[in-house]
C-alpha cells in the first residue's frame, strides 16, 4: 500500500476511534513525567535526560518501518494521559501520529503545546527537495530526510529540546535534567571518537542502501552514498532501475548494500547475486539488538566494519 492510500485509511480509521474512545486529557497528580514518543529512539533520549522521573512509552516498535503504524486506540488512550509527546517531525509519521494526538483530546500535547516537542525542531536537515513536490516523485519529504537521529551529533539539538520540555513541564528538577544532559553529551563525545576511529577506513567508500535512510549518517562518517535501490522514496525497486544500480554499483565497485530489519531481502539479495556485495542489515531505533542510543551506533558500526572486511570493500 502506498504511503497516501494508507494515509487516507488511517484517518477513515481515526475518525471512528475518537467517535468512540471517550478519551480525555487528565490532570493527575503524578510523580513521574508521563512521556509518549512516537519511535523508540526518542524514548531512549527522553529516559538518558528524564531518568528516573519520567515514565516513558514509545509507539512503534524497533523493527517496524516508521512511516507505516496503525494507529490503535491504546495509542489513543496513552497519549491522552501523557504530559509530553515527542515526534520525529518532518512528515515521517504524518500517516498516524497526528491522529493519536487528534483521538487523544489533550490539549496540553498538541502541536504549539507546553507537552509537544518536534524533535527535527534544531535539526540542520539534508535532502530538502527542490522544484513542486507531488506523486511522481514518490513519496518524499517536503521537510527533507526525516531519518536525521543516525548522526550522533544531532542528539545535541534534539537533547537540548526534550530538556527544555521536561524543564518547562517539572521547573524543580530543571537542574536534574540539566546535568544528566551534560552527563549524555560528553559521553556522546567519547564514544565519537572511538566511532570515527573505526570507520576510518571506510571514509569515501562507495554504498547503496534500500531507503534513503542513511544520508545523515553517511554524511557524519564520510560514507560515498551513491544510490538506493527503491527508485524514488517509499516505491518498490523495479528490474530496470535494480539493472541501473547494479550497473552504477559495479563501475563504482560498491560492496556493501544497507537494509533495515522491515524491508524485503529478495531485490537486495538479487543485487547482491550479480555484484559481489553483501547485503548488511542495519537498525535504526534501538532495541533492535540493542538497548540503548549508544548500543544502536555501536552495532551500526560494528556490522559495517564487518561487512567491509567480509566483502573486502575499500575506500575509493
Amino acid at each position: 500500500m502506498s504511503y497516501y492510500r494508507f494515509r487516507r485509511a488511517a484517518i477513515a480509521q481515526a475518525v471512528f476511534l475518537v467517535m468512540t474512545s471517550g478519551v480525555t486529557a487528565q490532570a493527575v497528580a503524578q510523580d513521574e513525567v508521563r512521556v509518549v514518543t512516537t519511535l523508540p529512539v526518542f524514548a531512549e533520549l527522553v529516559k538518558e535526560i528524564g531518568g528516573d522521573k519520567v515514565n516513558v512509552e514509545a509507539i512503534a516498535s524497533p523493527i517496524q518501518d516508521p512511516h507505516f503504524v496503525e494507529a490503535k486506540p491504546s495509542f489513543i488512550l496513552n497519549a491522552g494521559k501523557a504530559n509530553l509527546w515527542v515526534e520525529a517531525g518532518m512528515s515521517l509519521e504524518i500517516g498516524w501520529a497526528p491522529l493519536v494526538l487528534q483521538g487523544s483530546r489533550n490539549g496540553d500535547i498538541q502541536p504549539g503545546g507546553p507537552g509537544y516537542v518536534d524533535a527535527s525542531l534544531h535539526v540542520q536537515k539534508l535532502g530538502v527537495p527542490v522544484g513542486r513536490i507531488d506523486r511522481s516523485r514518490g513519496d518524499v519529504h517536503p521537510e527533507g530526510n526525516p531519518h536525521y537521529w543516525l548522526d550522533p551529533l544531532n542528539v545535541v539539538p534534539i537533547t537540548a529540546d526534550i530538556t527544555l520540555a521536561l524543564t518547562r513541564l517539572d521547573p524543580g528538577n530543571a537542574a536534574y535534567y540539566a546535568d544528566r544532559r551534560r552527563a549524555f553529551l560528553a559521553e556522546i563525545d567519547r564514544r565519537m571518537e572511538g566511532w570515527r576511529s573505526r570507520m576510518t577506513p571506510l571514509r569515501g567508500m562507495p554504498i547503496v542502501s534500500y531507503h534513503q535512510s542513511w544520508e545523515y549518517f553517511a554524511r557524519r562518517f564520510g560514507l560515498d552514498l551513491i544510490g538506493q535501490l527503491e527508485p524514488k522514496p517509499g516505491i518498490p525497486p523495479s528490474p530496470s532501475h535494480l539493472a541501473g544500480i547494479i550497473e552504477q554499483m559495479k563501475q563504482a565497485d560498491a560492496r556493501l548494500i544497507l537494509v533495515e530489519p522491515y524491508y524485503e531481502r529478495k531485490n537486495p539479495q538479487l543485487v547482491s547475486r550479480e555484484t559481489s556485495a553483501e547485503v548488511v542489515e542495519l537498525p535504526n531505533q534501538p532495541g533492535a539488538g540493542s538497548d540503548s542510543y549508544f548500543g544502536m551506533i555501536d552495532q551500526i558500526v560494528d556490522r559495517l566494519t564487518t561487512a567491509a572486511r567480509s566483502a573486502g570493500a575499500s575506500a575509493r
